[in-house]
Formats: C-alpha cells, sequence, structure tokens
C-alpha cells in the first residue's frame, strides 16, 4: 500500500500551524476567537487548541475582512451575521483574483528575463 500524502487528510491543525497559514500570531487567533463567538476551535485536556478544516475556513472568512479588506473586528462580525453567503463568496473571488495576479506577476517576470 503506498503513502498517502495528501495534505486535506489532516483532521486537526494546531494554532502555530493556523497562524502561520494567515500570516497571523497565536495570541491575535486567541483574541478573534473571544470577537467572534462562531469561531470555537476543540481544546484538548491540557487547552490545546485544534482547529478544524471548518475553523479554518470561518479564519479565512475574518482574515479577508479584517485584514485584506480593512474592516473593523464589528463591522465583520456583521457582514459575517447578516450575509454569510455573500462574504464567502466574495472572499472567494478575491483569492481566486489574488491568484491569478500573482500568476501574472511571475509571467511578467519570466517574460522579462527573455529580453
Amino acid at each position: 500500500m503506498a503513502l498517502n500524502t495528501d495534505k486535506d487528510l489532516k483532521a486537526y491543525y494546531s494554532i502555530k500551524e493556523v497562524a502561520d497559514m494567515f500570516g497571523l500570531t497565536a495570541s491575535t487567533l486567541r483574541y478573534w476567537e473571544k470577537e467572534f463567538p462562531h469561531l470555537k476551535p476543540q481544546t484538548t485536556g491540557n487547552n490545546v487548541r485544534q482547529y478544524t478544516k471548518a475553523d479554518v475556513e470561518e479564519l479565512r472568512l475574518i482574515h479577508n475582512l479584517v485584514k485584506v479588506r480593512g474592516f473593523k473586528l464589528a463591522a465583520a462580525r456583521k457582514m459575517i451575521h447578516a450575509n454569510r453567503n455573500g462574504v464567502d463568496k466574495s472572499a472567494t473571488i478575491l483569492e481566486k483574483l489574488n491568484t491569478v495576479k500573482q500568476q501574472l506577476e511571475e509571467l511578467k517576470t519570466a517574460l522579462n528575463t527573455i529580453r
């Protein structure tokens, strides 16, 4: 049986892994847990946080609103509460646009090296 190297098999992520995913500190994530009541990672007996994929997706939305788009925490909380589907869609679109932008920049760099 071959080793499956699929990264999506991971059920839980540590607070350090999640903080690194978003370029945040662990204390920022703990603060956001207080500010966004629906963000509740599981904890072990030693109070070690274990984030699920759903928690990471929730953090992706919060990160998009607060860090990328510049919303205050209260405004981000209100937007998620009032229009969750709209926030999900806009975050997805923004992420795809950033990916396309990065690919275009890489292509431009590659073209400049040819000249």
